[in-house]
């Protein structure tokens, strides 16, 4: 009979921890974090004729950590290790013939991390130099590359099994620490390279008063940029991805933006040059702002023992917090709820819930209100 490759990886992952008739393994599968320990129980029927047999199913020898109790029945992995996951088989001999079962061990743990090159790396301005970044753990890791002193995730390339930052041509800018992060869920590992950039002479070297800056909107903002080199660098500014805002000047290194608005945030790159070469330095900006409240709706006209709802929605830098009141009572109306995401509800109206209901949102910069006028009548009796 043929079968399938589909079939024969189910038949792998399935049948290879079915037991034979007269001997079980329990627990047929366990997964347990490194340093856990665990026990198997090889469970035989009456006709065994010999002692239980516990061996590794790639017939390697068992591990200093793993013992047989008594009797050989129980096999126990004390502070497991990554080196003790795989399958363990029970063998025993009977009347019938050798009959055995197996059990499946899966031990979880942090990452481990390590560089090709482990650095420190020292590269000359203009030359290309990459690191390889790999990361053993399970369940598996997901790697990711910044530069210390930055909350950045860096642009790296996957490949092999392997994360890797790469720099085509470097620069002077491009010198400083950068750090491989591995995680899963038992944990996260780093490990640090440092690029030392030995440029020619004359070759200028940017560098700005702040590599990261949060402002809030409306204000104006100061950017400096230095740079050294022979002859002195041009220095001149750009946005990545987008133009300088409309709003700016560039005097002598420095880039000013006036009334900067959420939209203006971003990188901003100071690029200096001269007749050897180019150097770069970068500026993140986060621009937060108040909120700008609004409710919805901003009046309505009920009857009573009709339901009201509303609702306050707010513009601004998160997080934001809202809180209700009634303008010119000390509370609420009994049975009012309000809810953290801004909505204000009111089962069953009465006419004395009529008036005006305000909303004040809050974040870390300040305050904004919104109004809404609620008038709660009963019906004429014309329209009834």
């Amino acid at each position: 009979m043929d079968f399938s490759p589909g079939l024969l990886i189910l038949c792998f992952l399935v049948c290879s921890v079915v037991s034979q008739p007269g001997i079980s393994v329990e627990p047929r599968a366990a997964t347990v974090r490194q340093g856990e320990s665990v026990s198997f129980r090889c469970q035989v029927g009456s006709d065994a004729a010999e002692p239980v047999e516990w061996k590794r199913t790639n017939n390697q020898a068992l591990q200093d950590n793993v013992k047989i109790g008594p009797g050989g029945s129980v096999l126990t992995i004390t502070n497991a290790r990554p080196g003790n996951q795989g399958q363990y088989r029970c063998t025993v001999q009977t009347a019938a013939g050798r009959k055995s079962a197996t059990a499946a061990l899966n031990v979880k743990f942090a990452p481990k991390v390590r560089l090709t090159p482990a650095g420190p790396l020292r590269v000359r301005m203009g030359d290309p130099v990459s690191v390889e970044c790999r990361a053993a753990g399970r369940p598996r890791p997901k790697m990711t590359w910044k530069r210390q002193g930055s909350t950045l995730q860096l642009v790296t390339k996957e490949a092999n099994d392997a994360n890797i930052i790469q720099w085509p041509v470097v620069h002077p800018e491009d010198a400083g620490v950068y750090i491989c992060q591995a995680e899963n869920s038992e944990g996260m590992t780093e490990i640090k390279v440092e690029l030392f950039v030995e440029g020619g002479p004359g070759a200028p070297v940017a560098s700005v008063s702040a590599t990261e800056m949060t402002v809030v909107e409306g204000h104006t903002v100061m950017m400096a940029c230095q740079a050294s080199g022979s002859p002195p660098p041009v220095i001149t500014w750009s946005k990545l991805r987008a133009p300088l805002p409309w709003k700016h000047t560039v005097d002598n290194g420095v880039l000013t933006l006036t009334g900067v608005g959420r939209q203006d945030s971003g990188q901003y790159i100071c690029n200096a040059t001269n007749e050897h070469g180019y150097s770069e330095a970068y500026t993140q900006m986060e621009v937060e702002s108040p909120p700008y409240a609004t409710s919805l709706p901003d009046q309505v006209k009920l009857r009573p023992g009709d339901a009201l709802v509303l609702q306050c929605l707010a513009h601004g830098s998160h997080p934001i917090q809202f809180e209700w009141s009634r303008v010119g009572r000390p509370s609420l109306p009994a049975g009012t709820e309000t809810t953290k995401a801004g909505k204000l509800m009111i089962a069953r109206l009465r006419t004395s819930d009529s008036g005006t209901y305000k909303c004040v949102a809050t974040n870390h910069i300040g305050t904004s209100e919104a109004l809404a006028k609620v008038v709660v009548r009963a019906a004429s009796p014309s329209q009834r």
